[in-house]
């Protein structure tokens, strides 16, 4: 008898294809975002679950789904599945590493480019049909080539920025809580320094830090503090990372010159001062969003969630103590 599973949002149909042979599926293809209380309903009688970043996986919510054995999202980040409540249950939990890092990587440097040539004014401004002669001060930015590149994390995501820094001939300089191996640093031509050194040396600070309670607010008031006037800040990490209420204070009285945001505190929801800026670039969190790279990372969560309900044993288990239970 096939086990039962939930696609908690929209996912591609080749995924449906793949899980159909292996469970009876239940998909929300109409890709409404589901109340706990209406998930914890939809999963009380399922063994598996196929989730994002949407969907809360807490003690609330496990304690209603006797039956739940796997959740695998399909994201890498997981600050919405509480794994102590998971293994608590004996829920094994999954994510998608790995398969989205050049992706997020290029729309990073897409947010530093934007941002840092003020394109998103520029093409208002062409858009609003105010463009009536060419101008040598018009929407004067700031270089990119031969720039400080500040890296917070240098990460699988943050490696991959740093090596697409060698085209533009920046100095790349990181901070991380533990210093990357000495064969890392050499392939990224990427330098050590403190948090206070690359806040304050960079003409780029770019954020690639997961989020958890010991990175909540981790770049807030004090670090934009010692950025640069002519300095710009990029965040496409996880929403939390950043306090996104000193930041709009230091962009509205021109302490740094501008962000490129694509994640935010509470998104969708975010801080309104964010709409009121010219110089800030927004997205809604797609940094990952190419359509190869959105299907493979479906198709890995789908696999892992196969694995996790057939033997027990999926690739990327988040919490590999679920086993000693």
């Amino acid at each position: 008898m096939k086990k039962n599973i939930f696609v908690a949002r929209e996912v591609f149909g080749e995924v449906l294809d793949f899980l159909a042979p292996h469970f009876e599926v239940q998909a929300n293809q109409e890709d409404k975002v589901l109340t706990g209380e209406a998930l914890a309903l939809v999963l009380a009688d399922k063994e598996g679950a196929m989730t994002t970043l949407t969907e809360r996986i807490d003690e609330n919510l496990l304690s209603r789904c006797p039956r739940l054995k796997a959740v695998c999202n399909i994201a890498v980040g997981y600050n919405n599945i509480d794994l102590t409540a998971c293994n608590a249950h004996g829920v094994m939990a999954t994510n998608t590493p790995g398969v989205l890092d050049d992706t997020t990587a290029d729309f990073a440097w897409a947010l530093i480019l934007a941002t840092a040539r003020r394109l998103n004014e520029a093409e208002a401004y062409v858009r609003s049909g105010q463009w009536d002669k060419w101008k040598l001060k018009q929407y004067l930015g700031l270089d990119v080539h031969h720039a400080v590149l500040g890296i917070v994390g240098l990460g699988r995501i943050g490696q991959v920025v740093a090596r697409r820094a060698t085209g533009f001939e920046m100095e790349v300089i990181y901070y991380d809580v533990r210093r990357a191996a000495p064969e890392i640093e050499a392939a990224c031509r990427a330098t050590y320094v403190t948090k206070e050194e690359l806040f304050r040396r960079a003409d780029i600070v770019t954020i690639h830090i997961p989020y958890s309670r010991e990175t909540h607010h981790a770049v807030g008031a004090p670090e934009i503090a010692l950025m640069k006037k002519s300095a710009i800040l990029i965040h496409a990490a996880r929403g939390g990372v950043l306090d996104d209420a000193a930041l709009v204070g230091a962009l509205r009285i021109g302490a740094v010159a501008g962000a490129g945001l694509d994640v935010f505190e509470g998104e969708p929801a975010i801080h309104p001062g964010f709409r009121e800026l010219k110089n800030v670039v927004l997205s809604p969190h797609i940094a990952s969003s190419s359509e190869k790279t959105r299907f493979r990372m479906a198709m890995m969560a789908a696999e892992n969630l196969v694995a996790a309900l057939s033997s027990g044993n999926p690739p990327n288990l988040l919490n590999p103590e679920v086993k000693k239970r």
